[in-house]
């Protein structure tokens, strides 16, 4: 009777259960100042790795014919992936034909032989 759990109605709803952990406290102003400079510096470093970025106008430049160039490229692989799938499906129902053929065998064949060693009894 140790074992048995009996559950306690008397506690609370656990519908704000995260509530009371939250940190409503305001942030110092030392705190605010590190995170800011640090906000900074990020956006300078990414600032500085664009400008490092050779021939960026080209890039742009030549964005609408790099997408169509990929838009044919993803139909060309959507219709070489269903010839794909078609051969594996070849494949794996030649594979549980050959097995089931295998069975249906092995199992005539267990039939017959219990059958021409069946005792009779009277």
């Amino acid at each position: 009777m140790a074992d048995l759990n009996i559950p306690n109605l008397n506690i609370k709803n656990d519908k704000y259960i995260f509530k009371k952990k939250l940190n409503l406290r305001r942030k110092s102003k030392r705190r605010l100042f590190t995170e800011s400079f640090f906000l900074f510096i990020l956006s300078v470093l990414l600032v500085y790795i664009n400008f490092l970025i050779p021939n960026k106008n080209l890039l742009l430049q030549n964005l609408p014919s790099t997408f169509n160039k990929s838009f044919l490229l993803l139909i060309d692989l959507f219709s070489h992936l269903y010839e794909i799938f078609l051969v594996i499906f070849i494949f794996v129902s030649s594979f549980a034909a050959l097995i089931l053929m295998i069975g249906s065998f092995n199992r005539l064949f267990k039939v017959y032989k219990r059958k021409s060693r069946q005792i009779v009894y009277k």
